[in-house]
């Protein structure tokens, strides 16, 4: 098998990079620099800050709120003893300054608030000055009956995030699925510029010797044509393996982030990883590890707090508010704070839906309904999950043979070749059955590094499919 990686290695075009690339190389250039690696770490940035917007909702809340100034100059309708209207000039300053610090109970969904508030009175048409304040104020927010969005969020959001810690990972091997898709799109060109460039030289060298032996007699008119034939076909084939070879390379070069002006040479992947691979143990790693198993519990979670968000937002909803502080005023801006009295606020808001015309149990069976579809979906995707990674665990076994095998037959098929491109020259093979010798060796070539496509994909998607990394036998983080 060392015998046929060398072959092809040797048969790839003469390029200007002294040392080749070898696909380990260009899976972790496309994981440092490509695009879709930089885009994968945006977004596990941007999941980060959203997360901690998240947390930091559940943490006591400092805020300093107001208006200053708030000044008006007008004229005001004003009810006269005698039930006429007359219209008196008005110019003040009604500024307000409030510091409360606030914290959300989850549990609950309510929140509990500690407040001070000043506020400022200047009347400036009769040159008059009042203060109001709070000292302080202790109260309380506190919905009743009413769906608790911050107890659903505590459960999904953690969820979340791990899921997008995990998309990241998953996201990087996908990059290293589409490299290596990339990498032997290049290499397969390169492998076929060769075939064309040695199938050329040797049918041009072939048609000269024929001409030889047409005229000593030995081949007839219409095989020296096919041979002509031949070169002309080589000739097309060959500028048509440079013009792909080339849109391979840019491919590749534009996906990877690669800036080197120099031409890329590609080494063949020689050390294929003999990896036996656990269907129980892959399928156990990737509920563990996938993102998408993780939103299986996320999706479950999310429509069952849609079914408890339908049912109660259609039912009694009330809000309870209530504080208790000290209060005062004056003249002055001390007077607030000297011998301040109770201040005491409790108010019960509700809404009950009386008549509905069945909108409300309408709105209650959408969410069930919808609950019963997400829980479907979830089990036929976990179906479709397990099937994917006991497909390509299987594959995975069966390419290493595959590759194997395509190698061997590669070998022989160069032998074969030979030996028929030698009987030919001793005028002891038909011209047909040279063509047929040919088209075995350059599909035989062709089959072996197809194969090798097959084996190193099915390797890198077995990782992105599990997230677990079978050399190493550890997580991939």
């Amino acid at each position: 098998m060392r015998f046929f990686y060398a072959l092809i290695f040797l048969g790839i075009t003469k390029l200007a990079i002294a040392q080749p690339l070898t696909l380990e190389d260009v899976v972790q250039m496309a994981k440092a620099q490509s695009i879709a690696a930089k885009q994968a770490a945006t977004q596990k940035q941007t999941n980060y800050w959203q997360y901690r917007t998240f947390l930091a909702g559940f943490k006591p809340q400092l805020s300093l709120d107001g208006y200053i100034p708030s000044f008006e100059r007008s004229f005001t309708p004003v009810t006269q003893p005698d039930g006429t209207i007359s219209f008196q000039p008005i110019s003040n300053n009604n500024s307000v300054v409030n510091l409360a610090l606030s914290q959300n109970i989850a549990l609950t969904g309510g929140a509990v608030f500690v407040q001070k508030q000043l506020q400022r009175f200047d009347d400036f048409e009769r040159n008059n000055r009042l203060y109001n304040g709070i000292p302080f104020s202790i109260g309380i927010r506190q919905p009743l009956f009413q769906f608790n969005a911050m107890k659903w969020d505590r459960k999904i959001e953690p969820l979340k995030y791990d899921e997008s810690n995990q998309q990241f990972i998953e996201s990087m091997e996908q990059v290293a699925v589409d490299a290596t898709g990339f990498y032997f799109d290049l290499l397969v060109a390169q492998v076929n510029l060769q075939i064309a460039e040695k199938n050329l030289s040797n049918n041009d060298t072939l048609y000269k010797i024929a001409r030889h032996k047409l005229e000593l007699g030995k081949i007839s008119q219409n095989d020296l044509l096919q041979l002509q034939l031949s070169v002309l076909t080589a000739q097309k084939d060959y500028a048509s393996a440079r013009q792909n070879a080339e849109v391979a390379s840019l491919r590749l070069r534009t996906y990877m982030g690669y800036r080197n002006e120099q031409a890329l040479e590609l080494a063949v992947p020689t050390q294929i990883r003999d990896v036996t691979i656990d269907v129980s143990k892959a399928l156990k790693e990737a509920f563990e590890n996938r993102p998408a198993a993780i939103a299986f519990r996320r999706r479950t979670l999310e429509a069952q707090r849609d079914v408890d968000k339908a049912r109660k937002d259609n039912g009694l909803n009330a809000t309870l508010n209530a504080a208790f502080g000290l209060s005062n005023r004056g003249s002055r801006l001390g007077d607030v704070y000297i011998r301040p009295q109770d201040r005491e606020f409790v108010e019960l808001q509700f809404v009950l839906p009386i008549m509905t015309w069945g909108r409300a149990q309408a709105r209650t069976e959408t969410a069930k309904a919808n609950q019963q579809l997400t829980a479907q979906s979830v089990e036929q995707d976990k179906l479709t999950f397990e099937q994917a990674i006991y497909t390509q665990a299987t594959l995975l076994q069966m390419l290493q043979q595959q590759v194997k095998l395509t190698a061997e037959a590669d070998g022989i098929a160069q032998q074969r070749y030979e030996i028929a491109q030698n009987r030919f020259i001793l005028s002891d093979l038909s011209v047909t059955d040279l063509g047929i010798a040919l088209q075995e060796k350059d599909r035989a070539r062709r089959d072996a590094i197809l194969a090798l496509r097959d084996y190193w994909t099915a390797f890198y998607t077995i990782r992105q499919l599990t997230l677990y990394d079978f050399e190493r036998n550890e997580k991939i983080n």
